[in-house]
């Protein structure tokens, strides 16, 4: 029986409990919150991975740099580009969900929340001065991410400036990364069971307003990545780049098309680089760089979603978010899409970190959750046009790119 199970994708698995839990949760109403419970276990083994996943996932992405001399002329312009167009899509996911308020006119009364994390924007210059983690330890063990990351880039910086003598620790950080990604796999084997409970008990105690509310969230987020990818990223590629967008999308469309149905930018590198390399005309060290850098720190897709997410949850509960938490929020979202290591599932992760810098309370993730791998998908597909764009613009700026390969992309 387990064989069969696990045999199924997870990703049907998930969609299966979703329908699932909606048919339990519209026939059983009210009654269903005695199975959230099951609900409340998969939300607590999430929020157990915040700070590790972050912490391994963020050391080891700078780790993989290899030398602070690459960051000159390829490493600075694709660094830059990866803070830009993580901004752009932070502050676009604030502003579908500031325009179209997917979760407004939804009456969640008759349902308990549990304490809601206090969002109290300290200005900017407490802000600044809060970066710096007074006591490493202590920020862990609080899970205050912001001073964490800052804590993580200065570990990453400092192993690559140790060059030889931090080669040890370099690969401690790396196996950390790939052993919570692991465990992050093994959480994620929970989300079929967490879904069925968690949208049964919302279903039951909302009614169909909560599916429709989550319909909309879902066409916001596939309409935001499409933006991202029609407007910015072709705009990059023609602008500065300048490269035919049609021989472009032709010549990384196996890339697209795996992304989209692994939802994982790790598992799509290796078809990524081939297109950048074969079909693009991309130069190894250039996209083997720019590429793999960002699958581990570049998530424009999350971090636009992030920033939906978080106006979303905002809206269902009521609460009022001021400029100063839309300014943290695109902070934590982007750097959050950074420490989102590249599998599928961790953007739920990143939710309670954005979510509790702005007390926006944690059972938001009940209602995405079920729903979190179709949107997941697009988001994944969005991550790995903006590693390829960037890695195209980035060789084209530093002379990398072979445009006679590009042309002849059209016999792949």
């Amino acid at each position: 029986m387990f064989r069969i199970w696990f045999a199924i994708p997870l990703w049907q698995r998930v969609i299966a409990a979703l329908l699932l839990g909606i048919v339990t949760g519209l026939f059983w109403g009210p009654g269903a919150e005695g199975i959230k419970w099951i609900g409340d276990f998969f939300i607590e083994s999430i929020k157990m991975l915040v700070v590790p996943l972050i912490f391994f996932s963020i050391v080891a992405g700078i780790v993989a740099i290899g030398d602070l001399r690459k960051l000159g002329a390829v490493g600075g312009r694709a660094i830059l580009l990866f803070i830009i167009t993580g901004q752009v899509a932070v502050w676009l996911g604030l502003a579908l969900g500031t325009i179209f308020m997917p979760g407004s006119g939804l009456d969640t009364a008759g349902i308990e929340t549990g304490p809601v994390p206090e969002g109290d924007f300290p200005g900017w210059r407490q802000m600044i001065v809060d970066t710096v983690p007074d006591n490493p330890v202590r920020v862990m063990a609080e899970g205050a991410v912001l001073p964490l990351i800052v804590f993580a880039v200065l570990i990453g910086i400092g192993i690559l400036m140790a060059d030889e003598d931090g080669s040890p620790l370099a690969r401690i950080f790396d196996a950390g990364s790939i052993v919570m990604q692991k465990v992050t796999a093994i959480v994620m084997e929970l989300t079929p069971f967490g879904v069925f409970a968690l949208i049964a008990w919302v279903s039951g105690t909302l009614g169909p307003d909560a599916l429709a509310a989550l319909g909309k969230l879902v066409a916001l987020n596939y309409a935001g990545c499409l933006i991202l990818i029609l407007l910015l990223y072709t705009g990059l590629l023609k602008l500065l780049a300048r490269v035919p967008l049609v021989d472009w999308f032709r010549g990384m469309a196996d890339a697209i098309a795996v992304s989209y149905s692994t939802a994982s930018s790790s598992a799509t590198l290796p078809v990524t680089l081939r297109c950048l390399e074969r079909n693009i005309g991309v130069s190894r060290s250039v996209s083997g760089f720019t590429a793999s850098l960002g699958a581990t720190i570049n998530m424009d897709g999350t971090a636009m979603y992030l920033g939906l997410a978080a106006l979303f949850g905002a809206q269902i509960f009521g609460i009022d978010l001021t400029l100063g938490d839309y300014v943290l929020i695109s902070v934590l979202a982007t750097a959050g899409s950074i420490g989102a290591a590249g599998i599928p599932g961790t953007g739920l992760i990143m939710m309670t970190m954005v979510f509790g810098a702005v007390g926006v309370p944690l059972e938001t993730i009940a209602f995405v959750a079920g729903v979190d791998r179709i949107m997941d998908m697009m988001r994944t597909t969005t991550n790995v046009c903006s590693d390829s764009t960037i890695a195209t613009t980035v060789a084209a700026l530093t002379g990398e790119l072979n445009r006679e390969e590009l042309i002849s992309a059209d016999d792949v």
